[in-house]
């Protein structure tokens, strides 16, 4: 044991007995002497050069030093406690963790209705949302540091771990503008789209080449005015009237309360996909499972 290493023992004898009030009833809970204890909280207080405790009257108290050590030590005998009760089945009171990884160009408002049931799980689940690029996330996700990847597009091969793509449904999509805009460009629409502003996904994603395509069979000439990965900051840029925007239809109305945009058109043969990437061939993970029945029953259905 290096100078600076903590005698756990030591530590635990001091918390139980801030915990119970005296050393006397420490020694109760311990099954210990109470010249053990005492020889103990002495052995400690020169390891951390400070005095735990001072004498008010007949009664130990901490001091400001002791006050400070029993934080910590508190924090990690009460983890120590609830690992005991983890590992037999026991509810622990503590909230699990329940970590995401969400793609730069996933629909934030997707991604918002998705996760909207893991915050009303019987079990309280404290979610941690990570944002990056689909390789960044899936990588991740093969070393165990996300539950969860959520996209609209399946890990394919070029992935090198073993993922399972679980579909969680499909969306149409539209193409959404600010009245100022469609009043202006969608009164006679298509004819009158010539040269209408339209802001576009990144390069590479899946609606951003099924909108290049729908343009270039449509025969619509458009200006692009700016390319996005962050889909909920190009969604601010079209409700300052910057140009249109295409979004999934399963989220209309929360792009219209939201950003007061509007549906000009359906764009035609061009469907969004989403899923979940996990580990598990089966979705067991009780986030997980609650996420694939609000997409099945409710957002796709």
């Amino acid at each position: 044991m290096s100078a600076d290493s903590i005698n756990y023992h030591h530590l635990l004898y001091f918390w139980t007995v801030a915990k119970e009030g005296s050393i006397t009833a420490a020694c109760r809970k311990l099954h210990l002497a109470q010249p053990t204890i005492s020889g103990q909280l002495k052995k400690l207080e020169g390891q951390l050069g400070g005095k735990l405790y001072k004498r008010v009257g007949r009664e130990l108290v901490l001091t400001d030093f002791g006050d400070t050590v029993f934080k910590y030590a508190d924090a990690m005998f009460s983890i120590g406690e609830e690992l005991i009760d983890a590992v037999k089945g026991i509810p622990t009171g503590r909230p699990t963790q329940f970590h995401v990884g969400v793609p730069e160009v996933l629909p934030k408002l997707i991604v918002f209705r998705l996760l909207q049931p893991v915050l009303e799980l019987a079990e309280p689940v404290q979610l941690v949302c990570h944002e990056g690029s689909q390789e960044r996330l899936l990588t991740m996700l093969a070393t165990h540091e996300l539950d969860v990847v959520l996209s609209d597009a399946p890990a394919g091969s070029k992935v090198r771990i073993r993922a399972f793509n679980h579909s969680l449904g499909e969306s149409k999509v539209g193409l959404f503008g600010t009245r100022k805009l469609i009043n202006q460009y969608a009164k006679d629409f298509p004819k009158s789209f010539h040269n209408a502003p339209v802001l576009m996904h990144s390069e590479g994603t899946a609606l951003r080449q099924s909108l290049e395509q729908w343009l270039l069979q449509s025969e619509m000439r458009v200006r692009v005015i700016g390319e996005f990965d962050d889909t909920a900051l190009m969604k601010v840029f079209a409700e300052a009237d910057a140009g249109f925007v295409a979004a999934p239809l399963a989220v209309e109305e929360d792009i219209r309360k939201q950003f007061s945009l509007h549906r000009v058109c359906i764009i035609q043969n061009t469907k969004e996909q989403f899923y979940a990437i996990t580990l598990e061939r089966r979705l067991r993970h009780p986030a997980v499972i609650a996420i694939s029945e609000m997409a099945r029953e409710n957002l796709f259905a």
